[in-house]
């Protein structure tokens, strides 16, 4: 991520009105949508091809678990944040140091894990 341009944000949500809130959000804090990905066959594209700096994902994308889409991101050095409606303990063990939202989550928790993981990312960049 070079530093004049705005982290590009994969957005994965099949819930519509989920997915327009967290767009909205990420454009508050600065971030430019990629997709969104209502499906896991968008995401899993998205995840393999894009020009990305961070992807917001919820747990369960229309019945299917987005774990193979967060191992890719893993794979290319892309941070992740979880975002469930389900307790996080479902979240297994080998990402239980990523981040995870719980639903439903105000825009200041939105906001701080947000900046939080670009600031990881940039850190990580810089570092390399």
């Amino acid at each position: 991520m070079q530093t004049f341009r705005s982290p590009r944000v994969l957005v994965v949500e099949d819930e519509t009105l989920v997915s327009m809130l967290i767009e909205d959000m990420v454009c508050d804090c600065g971030g430019q949508v990629i997709g969104p990905a209502a499906t896991f066959e968008q995401a899993i594209a998205l995840a393999l091809e894009g020009d990305l700096d961070l992807a917001i994902l919820d747990v369960n994308v229309a019945g299917l678990v987005v774990y193979p889409v967060a191992d890719v991101l893993r794979q290319r050095g892309i941070p992740f944040i979880f975002v469930t409606g389900y307790d996080p303990s479902i979240v297994p063990a080998c990402y239980r140091h990523e981040r995870v939202l719980m639903k439903p989550f105000s825009y200041e928790t939105f906001s701080e894990t947000f900046d939080a993981a670009v600031a990881a990312r940039i850190d990580t960049l810089a570092s390399s």
